[in-house]
């Protein structure tokens, strides 16, 4: 309001970008905001004088993609998405660009028919398949093609995407051929994680809690380097949060306590497999299986399938226990398969998977494996189990706390009252 008092020019100024910013975003859809974020993001240098800024606007993005994820309002009946429903000790989703051998490679490692041609889209829905590797059933989805932009809705990318978030591993097949001048990894990358998707991350150690009042309380364990407590403002700002406490416990950036704010993200493990491995010389064969979490396969010639099928073992983190009777020896024909996203793999759980009862009868477990110390080991229910461990269980004796099956001097108390008014009179002798 001093401008408007000094120079007119000012003033006018003042005025047009005031009613431009006020009209400028109501306008647009919401790809459209979008866009225009991404690209004054683009635009913006980083440096000190730009960084709260740019926190600014990717509050305002991650606004944007959220609400572009809900159902519209007013819609009345369910979207057509792939309904499958989990079958097995776990899921793996199929995720890549058109013809990099997708159907191809669930036909191989399953034995399941998917139609597989030369021509692009060849899956258009969801086929399921099931890997018998290690005792276990692990549930592989051939997912139809994603294109770029499937996170705003093209190609039926938003009902793939959504599969993906309910697997527990992704396996990214990309062409092996195509590695150098196609960036197809950034690609789906960027696609996967503007849906929500955090692939080989692990939630940020930020606790994060809504008050109703009392203000924003901001603490840290360790030292900040990358945001401090005006940027925590700003954010806390654009999201209109104005009483909530904060706890930093790891030095985190401005991405990771968006993610926290939004609280809709899902941390998976992401396999890279590179196809077509045939058709490239063994140096660049050689340098695909030396990047992290990738493999490097062929499945004209069956190459890599084996130690495809150790890597995606590992990265679930399935764990098979044996179960052993008092003076038998173990049964190694049927496992219990435990895994640290489907319940987890203590010795607790290892006995809910038995009975739900068992847990509470628990009075200690003898193990035999690489997780004891020496055989056998006596555990409690807290006891981290390890793969081709053998178990045995002991339960609690029961107490026997009804004396009424229960004789002579084998009863601890007797039926008469213990109060002497409300025992029973003996009938006057007679005489």
């Amino acid at each position: 309001w001093w401008r408007c008092a000094c120079d007119p020019l000012d003033t006018h100024l003042y005025f047009l970008r005031s009613l431009a910013n006020f009209f400028r975003y109501p306008t647009m859809g919401v790809l459209e905001k979008i866009k225009e974020i991404e690209l004054e993001m683009s635009r913006t240098q980083k440096n000190k004088a730009t960084e709260y800024h740019l926190g600014q606007l990717k509050a305002k993005l991650a606004k944007l993609r959220t609400s572009l994820l809900e159902p519209a309002k007013g819609s009345s009946g369910e979207g057509v998405g792939f309904d499958v429903s989990r079958y097995g000790h776990g899921r793996v989703a199929l995720i890549g660009f058109p013809s990099v051998g997708k159907s191809t490679l669930l036909s191989t490692l399953t034995g399941t028919d998917s139609e597989a041609a030369a021509y692009e889209f060849t899956t258009l829905t969801c086929i399921p398949g099931v890997i018998h590797y290690n005792d276990s059933k692990i549930q592989l989805l051939d997912l139809p093609g994603i294109i770029e932009g499937a996170s705003e809705g093209k190609g039926r990318g938003r009902q793939v995407i959504a599969v993906a978030k309910s697997s527990d591993l992704i396996m990214m097949v990309l062409d092996a051929s195509k590695h150098e001048s196609d960036n197809h990894r950034q690609i789906l990358t960027r696609e996967l994680e503007a849906c929500g998707l955090r692939l080989n991350k692990t939630p940020p150690q930020i606790y994060f809690k809504k008050k109703k009042s009392g203000g924003v309380t901001f603490n840290s364990t360790v030292p900040l380097t990358k945001i401090d407590e005006k940027m925590v403002n700003q954010i806390l700002y654009e999201y209109k949060l104005h009483h909530c406490e904060l706890l930093f416990r790891e030095d985190v950036t401005v991405d990771d306590l968006i993610d926290t704010i939004e609280g809709n993200r899902k941390y998976i493990r992401c396999l890279y497999v590179y196809n077509k491995a045939d058709i490239i010389s063994l140096e660049e064969v050689d340098a695909l299986m030396r990047t992290p979490n990738s493999v490097a396969i062929s499945c004209y010639m069956k190459l890599g399938l084996e130690y495809l099928m150790e890597r995606v073992w590992d990265a679930m983190g399935l764990v098979r226990v044996y179960t052993k009777k008092a003076g038998h020896k173990p049964d190694f024909s049927q496992p219990i398969i435990l895994s640290e996203d489907r319940g987890g793999t203590q010795v607790e759980h290892f006995c809910i998977q038995l009975h739900r009862d068992l847990a509470k009868q628990l009075a200690y477990a003898s193990v035999w494996g690489t997780s004891s110390k020496h055989y056998p080991q006596r555990c409690g229910a807290p006891h981290q189990l390890e793969d081709e461990d053998v178990v045995q269980v002991v339960k609690k004796k029961k107490v026997q706390t009804d004396n009424s099956e229960l004789r002579g001097r084998f009863r601890c108390t007797s039926d008469e009252p213990k109060r002497i008014a409300d025992r029973v009179k003996k009938a006057a002798l007679k005489t």
